[in-house]
């Protein structure tokens, strides 16, 4: 029995969040994150994406292709406190909900919680929900593969439906050009078409060896992806791996004082995180992007969880002025937490323990 997968994929989230919110944006080309001079557009609205703005596209760029470009802050809390309502729709349906991100989730729905029968329903419900709860629109793929379900709703956005079914799977497969592949990446999907590979069917052709030998382990998968077949299942365990804040500075910072200055908020919002998660990170991380845009990360591990603010400011700090280096301005600046660990696991554990130090 072929599965019931789908995917969801809020259209243009952050950006269709503040024209839902502020309507003197609505219809007007919106970036969220960055400003006029420097910084990362974290999302696009789509009057703004038919000038090409995209996402992680500098925001210098951004306003060069498209003049009339308004950039706004990002809301994260609203961001996320929206995707919880949506995540709850989800959950009407199925416990098979595996988010990938605060705008999208697969739902395996092959035994869901309504008993409907057929997929493509269940997906036309779930996007007339979240127009009704939270005032957004979604992009919904249906296929009997999260590889496929994927793939199927990036093919009719914004607002679309569309469904992959298994007879015509491996045809739609073999004419879908290499770099939309789900699981390939841009440089991957560069070193492909370097060899030739432009489309599904020519990924085919080739035998598993040679993808083996020349992209290791995802060779296989790969192969299998080639053919339409993708075994592995929705998991509902969703579990974080770091958590981290950076930000771009209006003016480069030249000395260690402005740094240390520009630094402290970003340490104030992680630990704010850890202490509402109730999770704590052994690995720190700082992370300096210079105005020459080359970029330097500095880490130290410890062999417990750090639960003690004193403790990871210090190190944060003595990061920072280990990689300090006057001669080099700093345009960005990061913190991060990794190796989590749950607190109530930890409790009675040794926090003032030996470091070692890791330069990338």
């Amino acid at each position: 029995m072929h599965r019931k997968i789908i995917h969801i994929d809020m259209d243009a989230f952050f950006a269709s969040v503040e024209q839902r919110d502020f309507p003197e944006l609505r219809g007007k080309c919106l970036a969220v994150g960055g400003n006029e001079h420097r910084g990362v557009v974290a999302t696009a609205s789509y009057e703004a994406r038919k000038y090409g703005v995209r996402s992680a596209m500098s925001s210098v760029v951004a306003k060069r292709k498209c003049p009339s470009l308004i950039f706004v802050p990002p809301r994260f809390e609203v961001y996320e406190s929206v995707s919880k309502e949506i995540r709850h729709i989800f959950l009407e349906y199925t416990d098979l909900v595996e988010p990938l991100s605060l705008d999208e989730a697969f739902l395996d729905v092959t035994v869901n919680h309504k008993n409907i029968e057929v997929a493509t329903a269940i997906a036309k419900e779930i996007k007339a929900k979240i127009t009704a709860v939270a005032g957004l629109t979604a992009s919904a793929g249906v296929s009997f593969n999260k590889f496929l379900a994927k793939i199927a709703s990036d093919y009719d956005k914004p607002n679309g439906l569309y469904v992959i079914r298994p007879k015509m799977a491996e045809k739609f497969v073999e004419d879908l050009p290499i770099k939309t592949f789900f699981g390939i990446g841009k440089v991957t999907a560069e070193r492909m078409q370097m060899m030739g590979i432009h489309t599904g069917l020519d990924l085919k052709n080739l035998p598993l060896e040679k993808l083996l030998r020349e992209f290791g382990k995802s060779g296989s998968y790969f192969y299998n992806i080639a053919r339409a077949i993708d075994l592995r299942q929705v998991d509902p365990i969703h579990i974080r791996k770091s958590s981290g804040s950076e930000n771009t500075f209006w003016d480069d910072l030249s000395t260690l004082s402005q740094m240390q200055s520009g630094l402290a908020p970003l340490i104030d919002e992680v630990w704010q995180w850890s202490e509402r998660k109730k999770t704590f990170g052994r690995t720190i991380t700082v992370k300096m992007k210079f105005n020459d845009f080359t970029q330097m990360t500095r880490s130290k591990s410890a062999s417990f969880p750090i639960q003690r603010r004193d403790l990871f400011e210090k190190i944060s700090y003595d990061l920072l002025e280990e990689a300090f280096d006057e001669t080099k301005p700093v345009r960005l600046l990061g913190v991060s937490i990794s190796n989590l660990d749950d607190f109530k696991s930890n409790i009675g554990r040794q926090l003032e323990i030996p470091f070692h130090e890791v330069i990338i």
